[in-house]
């Protein structure tokens, strides 16, 4: 009795886990919300950058740049996205670590984006402007 259940154990292992690790791992469990911001980003066009702010309102929720901070933060790498490109309202590179800092700095530079003095970037000049509407608000 005891080989049969551990064969069972075993064949479960080795059968299922990788099936619901794939389900799972390709189940979309991002809100509404999260999705448009997440595709929101992946917009932003090359030498160009958008606040939090602007990236919350376009994605439907005006007041939610803070969720945005978070989204950038946990779905940067696993999305590919050009996290560099989200700067504050003040044109600032809000990042506090020198070396993330000094990344998005470079990654700007190379995109053709001028960081002036005390890392300020010049809204008018490169802010994005994109022609499509905001979904409505969440």
């Amino acid at each position: 009795m005891g080989a049969i259940f551990s064969k069972s154990i075993v064949i479960f292992i080795i059968i299922l886990i990788p099936f619901w690790y794939v389900f799972f791992e390709r189940t979309n469990l991002m809100t509404p919300f999260t999705e448009n911001v997440v595709e929101i980003i992946r917009s932003i066009p090359e030498g160009k950058v958008a606040t939090y702010g602007q990236v919350a309102r376009l994605a439907g929720s005006p007041r939610a740049a803070r969720q945005v901070v978070r989204a950038l933060h946990s779905m940067s790498k696993k999305h590919r996205l050009p996290w560099h490109r989200v700067i504050n309202a003040k044109g600032q590179i809000a990042l506090q670590d020198d070396e993330s800092y000094n990344e998005q700095v470079l990654s700007l530079e190379a995109e053709g984006v001028e960081i002036g003095l005390n890392g300020v970037i010049d809204l008018e000049r490169y802010q994005w402007r994109p022609n499509f509407p905001a979904p409505e608000e969440t």
